[in-house]
């Protein structure tokens, strides 16, 4: 499944999916509210479209680092907020573990917010019995433990390259073409940023298997995977940046990477292929 080749974003409710899909479990973490990279019309749609017995705010919900030294947040922001409280209104049990962005609700843990339960991590039980570890990341991240100086030079950098790749994406979008992720690229060709990404998951992995669990679910990276690692299920639900991703638990515990991206580009697609001929 290619995750480098986004569509031109939905923007009004419009482009809201007809039907609900309905889960057991949804994780979705990298949110990355109160920045300008954060794809909240797409998470809004998201939002819209599926219902869930549980749903988990993994971390990175609220971006602190960036909200600090500028202020930026859209209406679309505080709609996505809205909808989560709504949810956790309507009987969706919403739990959220702040990562390194948000840490400020590190302050609060044990503590429910309009129906938000606040928690350093989380057991889950799949319908089929596997026991999930839920956590954000962060405190497997070399970087963010023992020099976070050089994590805020990192997401100086990143969020730089987010505004080149809007600007360039812009043009892409006038001339026809898909959307296409520098940052991503760059991710998957530096062999030091591959070698970082295999050394987190194997650490968050290891982790989870001195816990005596069936697997983890993290975030932290915006590096959507579920696979196994030592015997270890890895899951990382991905982020709302540029991958669009959430991993979902169906009612038998099947666990999915759903990619949103995706499912837009073959949403658009299908009105075209659907056209009936025009009779004379």
């Amino acid at each position: 499944m290619r995750r480098d080749a986004l569509p031109l974003l939905p923007t009004d409710e419009d482009n809201v999916p007809e039907g609900t899909l309905r889960l057991r479990t949804v994780w979705i973490s990298d949110l990355h509210l109160g920045t300008p990279g954060c794809q909240a019309a797409a998470l809004l749609a998201f939002l819209r479209h599926v219902e869930c017995e549980t749903l988990f705010l993994v971390g990175d919900i609220i971006d602190g680092w960036q909200l600090r030294r500028h202020w930026y947040w859209p209406q679309a922001h505080n709609d996505v907020v809205q909808k989560l409280l709504r949810k956790a209104r309507k009987g969706t049990r919403v739990i959220f573990v702040p990562g390194n962005h948000d840490e400020f609700a590190r302050r609060y843990l044990g503590h429910n917010f309009g129906g938000i339960d606040v928690v350093e991590e989380h057991i889950h039980t799949t319908a089929d019995g596997r026991q999930l570890w839920v956590t954000h990341g962060d405190l497997f991240d070399g970087v963010i433990q023992c020099a976070k100086w050089l994590a805020y030079v990192g997401d100086w950098a990143y969020e730089l390259t987010l505004r080149i790749n809007r600007h360039f994406n812009s043009l892409r979008a006038r001339l026809g073409l898909p959307y296409w992720s520098l940052s991503k690229y760059l991710k998957l060709k530096v062999k030091r940023a591959v070698s970082y990404v295999g050394d987190f998951e194997a650490a968050v992995a290891r982790e989870a298997r001195e816990r005596g669990v069936h697997g983890v679910v993290c975030g932290h990276i915006h590096h959507a995977e579920m696979r196994d690692i030592g015997g270890i299920l890895y899951c990382n639900d991905g982020d709302w940046v540029e991958s669009l991703t959430a991993l979902v638990e169906h009612a038998d515990g099947r666990l999915e990477i759903l990619d949103w991206a995706q499912h837009l580009a073959q949403r658009q697609a299908r009105p075209a292929l659907a056209t009936p001929a025009v009779l004379a």
